[in-house]
């Protein structure tokens, strides 16, 4: 039987507000050790994601304090978002075709229930899919980084 987003995600991950100051995003990430808080709304539905290259890239290489700003000044949208039930093959197909690391795993109402990362699927896929996911992720575009 296939494997779906439910099978492999990091349940109940660590959420923010899009108010919430960046240098406490930071130490959530730092408490929860990951690279990405989904942003949710009053309703726990994904708007964003804040990212710890967000935080270095968007504000601390502007020269602006973290501390003096909130989530919703350097936050990625629009979210990308998979079900519950979405089988790891398109999970695999979405995070290469987005260049996306991680992704927010949504119930059927659109509440975050949880989150998959690279790492997630490298546990419980093919190797060859796993050297495809890695290098599509981070191939060059020639897009700016943010």
């Amino acid at each position: 039987m296939a494997k779906l987003a439910r099978d492999v995600m990091t349940d109940a991950p660590a959420c923010c507000s899009p108010e919430t100051t960046l240098d406490q995003v930071a130490k959530m990430m730092v408490e929860n050790d990951c690279g990405e808080i989904p942003i949710v709304d009053r309703t726990d539905r994904p708007i964003g994601v804040i990212t710890d290259r967000d935080i270095v890239c968007r504000v601390v290489a502007e020269g602006k304090n973290p501390m003096g700003y909130t989530v919703d000044t350097c936050m990625t949208v629009p979210v990308r978002t998979v079900s519950v039930d979405t089988p790891i093959e398109e999970i695999l197909e979405l995070m290469e075709s987005k260049q996306i690391r991680r992704v927010p795993v949504v119930d059927k109402d659109g509440c975050c229930m949880g989150i998959i990362s690279q790492a997630d699927l490298v546990a419980v896929s093919a190797p060859r899919q796993t050297a495809e996911l890695l290098s599509q992720i981070s191939r060059d575009t020639g897009r700016p980084s943010m």
